[in-house]
């Protein structure tokens, strides 16, 4: 399998576009023509992983964490993140990141995270709203099919695993050129009546400039009529699970069982101690912010990473139970992310090794 038919299969399946804006996911490192013989997942791409990776020919590393993020200024040897860049290229290994579109997707982090903690009938905390535009254009029916043939060859009018999804509505469509006008169809000054296809298909919002390009270019008339309706939808990405334990808890109970799921050697609880554990939500990585989200929907906890002590403070005014089990919790996406590939993955996951890394990337030592 070539690295750009990996890409392909992603961008299907976890879509770069759901990423955040200041997000960079997508290939970071690495050459679109190269045969992949092997995936390495892993949570961050340290220097380790990459010569984990060496030590087992495999030259394709999937991470979570972007190991760009900024402008890279130059690539040194010297024992920091221009190591690690310096060694990929050295070895020709393709680094390719899967981050917040990850994060969203309905099988990703947080759905990972909820099966380790036992949580039961889950679904996504905070939905997405999907901006995208309804395309109506205007042409003669004899023009229609060729036209359509062209919006598909460049991958529109796509729905899901449906391609080719276009409405089209009969009508007549009048016009009298006049002045300079050089009519595809009629005669200056003559009003004409022209069987016409009304040509209907879906776009995301990032594509119109795109879009309007090619039906102008590929339009018969000299002045095509096209609409672009701004539109919105619920999609089935979003940020964080909501669920529910098999049986209420307490407090200690639930941490101590969070912490065996996770092998956690520490966590940090704020809360009400006599509280008890029923409805759970979590966003992996540095989730605050949905706190007050989990609580209208009822959670009893709700569980991230990286908080604060102010927003801790907050939140404990608030009446708000959280549970800290740092960012390196998102680890389970190793594991995770080895079975997805192996399911996206089936027609060459037998001939291509996919291994989660064995390398422990958490920063911090707990004592």
């Amino acid at each position: 399998m070539k690295l750009h038919e990996l890409l392909t299969t992603l961008n299907q399946e976890v879509p770069f576009y759901t990423a955040e804006s200041w997000d960079n996911v997508g290939l970071l490192i690495g050459d679109k023509q190269s045969e992949v013989n092997g995936i390495l997942t892993t949570l961050d791409c340290t220097l380790n992983v990459v010569e984990e990776a060496i030590n087992q020919n495999i030259n394709t590393i999937i991470a979570h964490h972007p190991l760009i993020f900024k402008g890279v200024k130059n690539i040194l040897e010297d024992g920091g993140y221009g190591s690690i860049l310096y060694r990929l290229i050295q070895n020709n290994i393709n680094l390719i990141a899967l981050h917040t579109n990850l994060d969203v997707h309905p099988k990703g982090v947080n759905a990972m995270l909820a099966e380790k903690i036992g949580l039961k009938n889950y679904e996504v905390l905070d939905r997405q709203a999907t901006a995208y535009y309804k395309v109506q254009v205007f042409i003669p029916k004899e023009n229609a099919k060729g036209f359509k043939g062209t919006l598909a060859e460049h991958s529109l009018a796509t729905e899901g695993n449906y391609e080719y999804c276009f409405f089209n509505t009969e009508g007549q469509g009048q016009f009298k050129p006049v002045g300079e006008a050089n009519p595809h169809i009629g005669q200056i000054g003559n009003i004409e009546t022209v069987n016409e296809l009304k040509i209907e298909f879906m776009i995301r919002s990032g594509q119109m400039t795109f879009v309007q390009k090619l039906i102008e270019d590929n339009h018969p008339y000299e002045t095509p009529v096209y609409d672009f309706i701004p539109m919105k939808k619920m999609s089935q990405y979003g940020l964080g699970m909501i669920g529910e334990l098999p049986e209420t808890q307490s407090v200690e109970s639930f941490v101590q069982s969070v912490k065996q799921a996770l092998q956690m050697p520490s966590v940090r609880y704020i809360g009400n101690r006599k509280a008890t554990i029923k409805r759970v939500a979590i966003v992996g990585g540095a989730g605050v912010g949905f706190e007050n989200l989990a609580h209208q929907r009822g959670a009893d906890i709700f569980i991230t990473g990286d908080i604060k002590h102010h927003e801790a403070l907050d939140a404990k005014m608030s009446g708000i139970n959280l549970l800290d089990i740092n960012h390196y919790s998102e680890y389970v996406m190793k594991e995770g992310l080895v079975s997805l590939l192996e399911d996206w993955l089936a027609d060459v996951a037998a001939q291509i090794p996919i291994k989660a890394s064995t390398v422990h990337t958490d920063p911090y030592d707990y004592m």
